[in-house]
């Protein structure tokens, strides 16, 4: 299953919503979010500075990372950044494709 990377940024309010629940329920929200779509979280981690928390995802699909990523941004209490995660293999057979590219001013 394709492994996506959210980078979330609180707002005020998304902040007031942790400090009152805490940032386990935090998790267990993202989680339940990640069923929803039939995915699964792999691992969530608040930091510090630019970006509040940094989330893993298994989801089926890009589609299900961009209903994830619409809701979460609709909702207004976070902002969300989405990176689709390649592994080493996946780069590995990427390098071995053919692709016709003419860079710019050639």
């Amino acid at each position: 299953m394709p492994k996506f990377l959210i980078e979330a940024s609180y707002t005020t309010e998304g902040v007031k919503g942790v400090q009152s629940a805490g940032g386990s329920s935090r998790r267990d929200a993202v989680a339940k979010v990640a069923e929803s779509v039939g995915g699964s979280l792999e691992s969530f981690h608040f930091g510090f500075g630019e970006n509040d928390a940094y989330v893993i995802l298994d989801l089926p699909d890009n589609e299900a990372a961009a209903a994830v990523a619409i809701a979460v941004n609709a909702a207004g209490g976070a902002t969300a950044k989405t990176t689709v995660l390649l592994t080493p293999e996946q780069v590995d057979e990427a390098a071995k494709r053919s692709v016709d590219y003419r860079p710019p001013g050639s």
